[in-house]
Formats: structure tokens, sequence, C-alpha cells
């Protein structure tokens, strides 16, 4: 995925509607009830932030991944869960406002999390010759891209839940379209290297969707957690945001075979997620 039109222009703009979309369902309530009821959110972001890392490094080696692709399935694994998380949580009987929650703190902590891990995944797998440091105009550049149209969602809503209503569904839709328009416009302009790409990092990608979703699910419900919130982490940590991974891959990381896992996990998770969603839903609760 080279620099273009798609990547310069039409990824911003498809992850500013996506999170415009998630700030216009979330109020001051959704932060505050991180320290009414901390539990269940400290276990999900303690998945997501540390455990997840881990998993994906020990794939990343378990695979031989070239260091280019190794980095950007770090990256996707530093990436805060995605919108689309908060569907498939309602569609599987999940907590839908842990999952709010999460993805809301998530995306504020990812603005230290995600160069964080993405610039020691540079250093251990490029080396520290090819090191490519996120700048500080950078991590505003993601701060924009993502705390921004979240930040303006919540004050429509703040300030005008009626418009904040009308606009919900609509903007819901527009985010799934961009978000599905930008998977096929990459598929349809690296379709002569997505047979290699699945080749080189398919397998990898698939196990590191499965592994997010076991971990999300699993490690929860190990700790006692219901079995709605263990469901509402378990997507919340599987569907991540591969949109902003790919944006930050060719925006900020300015190399766009990093942008590959993303992409290659994008278009698997949909139907991994669906598969885990209505398998925890026919089973019973312990």
């Amino acid at each position: 995925m080279v620099p273009s039109l798609l990547t310069e222009l039409f990824l911003p703009l498809a992850l500013g509607v996506i999170m415009l979309g998630l700030g216009l369902s979330l109020t001051a309530a959704d932060f505050r009830r991180v320290l009414v009821v901390p539990r269940a959110v400290l276990i999900g972001l303690g998945c997501q932030v540390v455990l997840l890392p881990l998993v994906c490094f020990g794939i990343a080696k378990a695979f031989g991944l070239p260091p280019v692709l190794a980095v950007g399935l770090m990256l996707l694994a530093a990436a805060p869960g995605g919108a689309v998380a908060n569907l498939f949580s309602h569609l599987a009987h999940g907590d839908v406002a842990l999952n709010v929650t999460l993805t809301a703190v998530n995306s504020v902590l990812s603005l230290v999390t995600l160069p964080l891990v993405v610039g020691l995944s540079v250093s251990h797998f490029l080396g520290v010759h090819h090191h490519i440091p996120m700048q500080p105009s950078k991590v505003v550049t993601v701060f924009l891209l993502v705390i921004v149209p979240i930040a303006l969602g919540m004050l429509v809503r703040a300030r005008r839940s009626d418009i904040a209503a009308r606009m919900g569904r609509p903007v819901k839709l527009l985010s799934a379209v961009f978000l599905l328009l930008v998977i096929v416009f990459a598929v349809i302009k690296e379709r002569a290297s997505l047979g290699p790409a699945f080749r080189a990092v398919g397998l990898p990608a698939l196990v590191f969707n499965l592994s997010s979703l076991s971990v999300g699910y699993l490690v929860p419900r190990a700790l006692r957690l219901e079995k709605r919130q263990a469901t509402a982490i378990g997507m919340e940590i599987g569907i991540h945001n591969g949109t902003l991974a790919i944006a930050v891959a060719n925006n900020v990381l300015g190399n766009s075979a990093m942008a590959l896992p993303a992409a290659i996990y994008s278009l698997i998770m949909f139907f991994t997620a669906a598969g885990f969603g209505w398998l925890v839903r026919g089973s019973k609760p312990a």
C-alpha cells in the first residue's frame, strides 16, 4: 500500500468518521464507570496493554516473520480495540457499556502505549541503526485522528442529545462503509501482492486473531468475571482498530509494508469474531 490518495486522505477521513461515531455514543458517565466498577476495566486493559503485546511478540518470533512484518503485527497489537467491537459485543450478548469504556480509555492510553510498543519493536526487529522514531509531531497527528473526533462526538451528545441520536445510526453506518471501502480499496490496489502477503503473514495474523479472542475471553473468565463482561473483553481485544494501524504505518512510520498485517487481520477478524460470538452466545453461563 504505497502512499496515495487512499492513505493520505481517505484513511484519516475514515478514521475520523469512525471515532466521531464512537464519540456520539459516549458520555462522561462512561469514564466515571472506571472509578465505580474498575475491576473489569482493569482486567481488560491488562489483557490489552500487557498480555497481548507479549503474545504477539511470541507469535512473530515463532513464525520467524520478516522484521518489517513483525513490526507491523506488533503495531496492530498496540492499536486499541475498534469501534466495530461494540456491535459484535451487542450481537453476542456482551456488556456493551464495558466495551465503550475500554475503547475510550484505551484510545487515550494508546497515545503512550502505541509509540512505546512500536518503538521497542522497531529497535528489536530492525535494529537500532534502522530505528524509526515516533516524533512528537506524529504523536500529535495520532491525537488529532483519534481523540479530537471522539471529543467532538461527546460534545455534540452532551449539548444536543437529539442531534446525536439522529446522527448516531447514519454515522455508524457510514463508519462501517468507510472501513469496508478501506479494505476493498486496499485489496484492489494490492491485488497483485495480496497472495504473497497472505502467504507471508496470513497464518500469523489468523493465529494472533484467535489468540486475541481467546486471551480476551478466557483470562477474564479465569479471574471470575461474568460471561457478559468476558464476552465484551474478548470482542474488544479480538477486534483491533485496523484502520488506525494502517494509518499509523503509512502516515506516521512511512512504511507501507508495515500496514500489511493490519490489512490482512482486518479481512480475517470479521469472520472469526462472528464465529466467536456465535460460540459464546450459544454456550451456557458458568
